[in-house]
């Protein structure tokens, strides 16, 4: 059963020329896209990185679509989450999987967007860290849980989080933690070597809870 309902393609209009184009690519319109069609744009956004992944031109994508992204229908619903949890999400999902060069930047901007140091430190005793509020916490633990192989995240996951957010926030939250599946097998996997910026950052707040540069340090 679905943690979140996908919408129905008669009250998706706007998306109809993507929702199309993947029924006659799959020969259905698949579940997940209607999944994401809580956030519209996210439906538009996806299919353009897929056909692009999947070897389209990303220029023809564009003038296939133009009609979608110009459909003020289109244009963006809120509330959205604020770019402080985003980063959270980002930092508690990257530490999860592993990856140390997307532990720095997202630690790094979250510090940015007002995210303390001691929250940081403190992701992995989220459940009795009092510097959490139990907003913070719901984030965090389906965060930690997804990032795991296998994913290890369950209805209480989901419960926990709608005590706090719609369902428009909710895919946001699960768009945040499948972007960050993406980048952190690409940096980890690409070896991406790590800007100043974040290594320092890292080396100073996260260093005394494990992390180091490893192979994403400098070349030469």
């Amino acid at each position: 059963m679905p943690h979140v309902t996908p919408r129905h393609r008669e009250d998706l209009e706007v998306l109809e020329p993507v929702l199309a184009a993947s029924q006659a690519l799959m020969g259905f319109v698949p579940n997940s896209m209607t999944t994401m069609a809580h956030m519209p744009q996210l439906t538009v956004a996806f299919s353009m990185l897929a056909g692009v992944v999947f070897g389209g031109d990303l220029q023809q994508i564009m003038r296939n679509y133009q009609s979608v992204v110009e459909n003020p229908a289109l244009g963006r619903t809120d509330p959205v989450l604020t770019a402080e949890l985003v980063q959270l999400i980002a930092y508690s999902v990257s530490l999860s999987a592993g990856c140390q060069y997307c532990q720095a930047h997202t630690s790094h901007n979250a510090n940015r967007f007002g995210l303390s140091e001691e929250k940081l430190q403190q992701v992995l005793s989220y459940e009795t860290a009092d510097v959490f509020s139990s907003e913070e916490r719901a984030l965090i633990a389906i965060a930690l849980a997804a990032g795991q192989v296998p994913n290890e995240t369950n209805a209480q996951h989901f419960e926990a989080l709608k005590e706090h957010f719609d369902e428009r926030q909710i895919v946001q939250i699960v768009a945040v933690i499948s972007m960050f599946g993406f980048l952190n097998r690409w940096n980890d996997t690409m070896a991406t070597e790590l800007e100043n910026k974040p290594i320092e950052f890292a080396q100073s707040v996260l260093a005394q809870g494990g992390w180091n540069v490893g192979k994403h340090e400098h070349a030469g």
